[in-house]
């Protein structure tokens, strides 16, 4: 046996009669094991409580307490109950005596006069059995501590999952909210009486404005596809309407550096499939806009192309493919890492994030497609999507409305409530809204939105989430559980700059009837107003 398995076994004697306690003694000591012996069952508990024994060998026949009566004694006392008892006894048992000890808690017995033999084999199995629950208990120890550990690691991941979340909501809250601003006023000044000479500086606001947007919805689809926020929802999508209009709104960005974009769809490309068209538009437009960004002479080919199909769907490829630097082979596994940049001078005069193909890398794994690359130095390089779709059958057209905003109908007799704390972006929304012949009351807070709204009669509220003093959520609560019936029920779209989806959710629980991010589209803003007012079609937030 593994002397090292029965280091600190202590076993207790217990009989009555001091030459039989010498025999069993002498019989039993070895190295490893610590022997307490004691002609006094009086003494016995206190003994095995003392010296945290594992093992008793107990005589059944003793003066005052007998063999059966300190066996019990053991086993109702919860710091010895765990011994492993060996009762010895020198009369021939029947079966019922021997039954009545195993049954108060006794592993075996050994009969006078003892066979050393078999006392030492009985004795050495119990060690075992020991050292075997001690390995048990010593794992259980290690297992408890590592659980411990384990919720003391989620806690913390946990606990950095909601700062890093938090600071998301806010960085975008703190950045989106004077791009929306910009962008909104930039609006507004194209639908005013300008020369020449200003349109011209208004394209180029407008240019630097969508490309510092790009630049920060970069970043933070980046930051969302890290926290899991990531989902795809598949819908039906024409898809050859989509990559058209993808290319028209990109071709005046090729044309202004001199290159020619150009669109080539195969003919065996269904019109509708079932897609994730907000994911599938982010995918192109990162792609084209890299080709058109890396070229700097020639032609731009977007090709959307049918690679197989059968009854259940179709895998599609888009290829957008460039004539210009092209990459080295030695860099091309890099340019799908985050902030990687190809250590050249050729390629570092263009700038940018290294974002963009990152985010196209990892959206076009989450939408389960491939992202695959062929490029040479000085020709050009080509990018291929390749996914598979279901079959849709109904049309279904993508609509993009550049129209200014005195030539959307107007919304006489409307009186909208705006909360919003950011002075800019209420100046720029309440001259939006009265471009539509909309009255409008602004406040700086929830709270003062609450207080207007007791005062007066209107037709909607917009709401900020992020104010002070009382944000968006509350205020909204507070409109729907303390109003009088005639106000508690008034439609209330709810806006912020943040991307964080719990905001959405959140905002609904509130009892928001739609919820719009910053910046908005004037054309998307003006159809939700209508919708919520004429209550012609339901609103999914």
């Amino acid at each position: 046996m593994d002397l090292d398995l029965q280091k600190n076994i202590n076993i207790i004697i217990v009989d009555d009669k001091i030459d039989n306690v010498v025999v069993l003694e002498a019989s039993l000591e070895r190295e490893g094991l610590q022997i307490f012996t004691t002609t006094s069952p009086k003494d016995a508990v206190q003994l095995c409580i003392d010296n945290d024994i594992s093992i008793a060998l107990i005589d059944v026949k003793m003066p005052e307490i007998d063999g059966y009566q300190l066996l019990g004694l053991l086993k109702q006392n919860p710091l010895t109950e765990h011994i492993l008892v060996i009762l010895i006894t020198g009369f021939s048992m029947n079966s019922e005596d021997v039954v009545k000890g195993l049954r108060n808690g006794a592993v075996d017995y050994l009969f006078k006069p003892l066979d050393l033999y078999i006392t030492t084999a009985k004795v050495n199995s119990l060690i075992t059995i020991v050292n075997h629950e001690r390995e048990i208990q010593r794992k259980n120890s290690e297992l408890e501590s590592y659980q411990t550990e384990l919720q003391k690691a989620l806690e913390q991941a946990e606990q950095s999952r909601i700062v890093k979340e938090n600071f998301l909501a806010n960085m975008s809250h703190e950045i989106r909210t004077p791009l929306n601003a910009i962008i909104g006023l930039v609006s507004l000044l194209k639908g005013s009486n300008i020369d020449g000479h200003q349109r011209e500086i208004l394209a180029l606001m407008e240019i630097s404005s969508t490309s510092l947007i790009g630049i920060v919805n970069d970043i933070l689809e980046s930051a969302k596809i890290d926290a899991g926020k990531i989902e795809i929802v598949r819908s039906k999508t024409n898809v050859v309407d989509l990559l058209q209009k993808i290319c028209d709104l990109t071709r005046p960005m090729a044309a202004e550096k001199g290159l020619q974009l150009i669109s080539e769809i195969d003919k065996e490309v269904p019109p509708m499939i079932m897609a994730d068209a907000l994911r599938l538009n982010q995918i192109l437009l990162n792609l084209i806009s890299n080709a058109i960004k890396f070229t700097e002479s020639g032609t731009i080919r977007v090709i959307l192309r049918v690679k197989e199909k059968n009854h259940e769907g179709v895998l599609l490829d888009f290829i957008v493919k460039d004539s210009g630097i092209g990459i080295p082979q030695s860099a091309l596994d890099k340019i799908f890492t985050r902030f990687e940049q190809i250590q050249d001078k050729t390629w570092q005069k263009f700038g940018g994030t290294g974002l963009g193909l990152s985010i196209v890398k990892r959206l076009a794994e989450l939408k389960g497609g491939e992202l695959n690359i062929e490029s040479k130095v000085g020709e050009g390089t080509s990018f291929t999507f390749s996914n598979r779709y279901k079959w849709s059958d109904e049309l279904v057209t993508v609509n993009s409305d550049q129209r200014k905003l005195s030539d959307f109908p107007k919304l006489d007799d409307v009186s909208i409530l705006l909360a919003e704390d950011d002075e800019i972006n209420q100046y720029m929304i309440s001259k939006m809204l009265e471009e539509w012949n909309i009255k409008v009351d602004a406040v700086a807070n929830g709270l003062e939105a609450v207080e207007k709204l007791k005062e007066n009669n209107y037709n909607l509220i917009l709401m900020d989430i992020h104010m002070p003093v009382m944000n968006g959520y509350e205020a909204t609560r507070k409109i729907r559980t303390e109003m009088n019936d005639a106000k508690k029920d008034i439609p209330i779209i709810s806006f912020s700059a943040s991307v964080i989806e719990r905001e959405r959710d959140e905002a609904k629980r509130a009892g928001v009837d739609d919820f719009m991010e910053k910046p908005f589209d004037p054309a998307l803003l003006h159809r939700k107003i209508s919708t919520l007012l004429n209550k012609t079609e339901a609103i999914d937030l």
